[in-house]
């Protein structure tokens, strides 16, 4: 993703956070909550046998930070 690039007319890209081998993570700011700012996880499967993994630890990502 491309730093300022604005996704679904409500999240600006900030900065990339990080990248491993499921997808990258990008702070970004929330358009719709007065850019309060947020995580966005881009996951980039390689085939759709792992895509149900990448869901797994997406979602253990998540409840650790919630």
């Amino acid at each position: 993703m491309l730093i300022g690039a604005i996704l679904r007319s409500r999240y600006r890209i900030i900065r990339e956070l990080g990248a491993g081998g499921f997808g990258e993570t990008y702070l970004a700011e929330d358009a719709d909550l007065h850019s309060q700012l947020c995580v966005i996880k881009h996951l980039k499967a390689q085939s759709l046998t792992v895509l149900p993994i990448a869901k797994q630890y997406f979602n253990q990502e998540a409840k650790i930070l919630h």
